[in-house]
């Protein structure tokens, strides 16, 4: 075994930054499954039917082989009208494809503008990218602006790509869009938006933040399938020379094995309870108004106002020693530490999904100041 991987696990240990994999145990506050569809019963029916309809697991090959199977295409028609875009393409996941979408579509001489807290998806893309990338400070429309005037001052001439989150993953705070839109019209830019958390819980029908601005043809949006949705996969909306460019020069799409039919399948359905389910979102803005009440009321930390609240502790270790506690008291709510988040803003990341109700929140609400006043203080 190389001594500098063990070196750099113990330096890891020593800073209470080391990682490891846990099974599902306690009451879920900590996944992404907004909307309690990944172990519905609607969504095993949908699985089921899909199996006795003669749908595969596995496609087999690439979707540019014999992988391109018609539950494919049929999701990606129903994709693209449900959105209200030209056209979607489907990935095997929202990671591969940020990172596809970033190594793929900006070009040498092209400037990338993200918002500092952009995912970790969107940094690698970027390492594989030949065009110029510079950071803005997050959700300040003026200062990219200020980066893109600056660049072309200098004398840069390509196209300009701005990449957001419509809803940071982290700080449960959503970008200003229609004033990153302004000024992506005003530049001539694109605006790549991650819709990744917002998908199913905002917008009409679950569309996003970014429904009213989808179909333009200067907006890409990502919709994630694993999150609210409850499946797997991720959805690319933009315009079809987009989505041809990408299936041409796309590596991360040419060369992988395309993704389950089944989960093609599966992704239609859930798109379809987020239609004719609209009492699922209803609910769940419920407990997210009834969380943002009893935080304000009964602890010091602010309330995000959407389905991701950060308890921001500071230290990682002490966030790490509040996770356990909440863990021995039979919550599923994990410590999330740099490089995830910035140095110094080491949190417990508290989600709120259907899978809980007032009263389990109440209950964690009460059982977090106890813990926090004998593990923090």
């Amino acid at each position: 075994m190389p001594s500098n991987l063990e070196r750099a696990l113990d330096a890891l240990q020593r800073r209470g930054r080391l990682r490891s994999l846990d099974v599902l145990q306690g009451i879920d506050f900590t996944s992404n499954d907004y909307l309690g569809l990944a172990q519905s019963q609607e969504m095993a029916n949908a699985v089921m039917a899909a199996v006795a309809r003669g749908v595969p697991v596995g496609a087999g090959g690439s979707r540019l082989l014999r992988g391109n199977h018609p539950e494919h295409e049929a999701l990606e028609a129903e994709a693209a009208k449900f959105f209200g875009a030209e056209t979607a393409l489907f990935f095997g996941g929202g990671f591969i494809a940020n990172m596809a979408l970033m190594a793929t579509l900006p070009s040498r001489g092209d400037l990338i503008v993200y918002d500092e807290l952009i995912h970790a998806s969107v940094h690698d893309g970027m390492r594989l990218s030949k065009a110029e990338a510079a950071a803005a400070r997050h959700n300040e429309p003026q200062n990219i602006e200020d980066v893109i005037k600056a660049w072309r001052a200098k004398g840069g001439t390509g196209q300009v790509w701005i990449v957001v989150e419509s809803l940071y993953s982290m700080d449960g705070d959503c970008a200003p869009l229609d004033e990153l839109a302004a000024l992506t019209q005003r530049h001539g830019a694109m605006l790549m938006i991650d819709e990744a958390h917002a998908t199913g819980v905002f917008g009409p029908d679950g569309r996003g933040l970014a429904a009213h601005l989808e179909g333009q043809p200067n907006i890409i949006t990502l919709h994630t399938c694993g999150k609210a949705l409850g499946a797997m996969g991720a959805l690319v909306l933009a315009p079809k020379t987009i989505r041809d460019f990408l299936v041409n020069r796309a590596r991360a799409f040419i060369y992988a094995t395309a993704p389950s039919p089944l989960a093609a399948a599966t992704v239609r359905a859930a798109l379809e309870l987020c239609r004719t389910q609209p009492e699922r979102r209803e609910k769940l803005h419920q407990l997210i108004a009834f969380t943002g009440r009893e935080l304000a009321e009964r602890t010091h930390f602010a309330p995000s106002r959407s389905q991701i609240q950060p308890i921001i502790i500071g230290a990682d270790a002490a966030a790490v020693a509040l996770a356990s506690a909440m863990k021995a008291r039979g919550y599923d709510i994990r410590a999330i530490r740099p490089p995830t988040v910035p140095e110094g803003t080491s949190r417990l990341r508290l989600t709120i999904t259907l899978n809980a109700d007032e009263a389990m929140l109440s209950r964690l609400l009460t059982d977090l100041v106890a813990a926090e006043a004998e593990v923090v203080a």
